[in-house]
């Protein structure tokens, strides 16, 4: 694992601007960024410890088993219907 921690004041404006789109947030000079990578392979168990986090990254929600039990041409039928009501060929902004 590695962990960087810089102060919001002396990270360049370019930098700063690059950290708020990702964060999604305006930062103020009195703040910290910690950043840490850690490597983790899906397949991971929980720690001893009950980490719920870890255990929950492997389970996908039941939504994405929205096909199950369908046949190659009933999901052709959707979606025929559903993807251009989701206009995918716009630009990303």
């Amino acid at each position: 694992m590695n962990e960087v921690t810089r102060s919001v004041a002396e990270i360049e404006p370019a930098d700063r601007r690059a950290l708020e789109h990702v964060f999604g947030l305006p930062l103020r000079d009195d703040q910290q960024v910690v950043v840490r990578v850690e490597s983790r392979s899906v397949s991971e168990e929980p720690t001893a410890n009950g980490d719920q986090e870890a255990a929950d990254d492997t389970i996908l929600p039941d939504w994405c088993n929205v096909y199950d039990g369908l046949s190659d041409d009933e999901i052709a039928a959707i979606e025929k219907v559903m993807l251009p009501r989701a206009d995918l060929t716009r630009a990303s902004e």
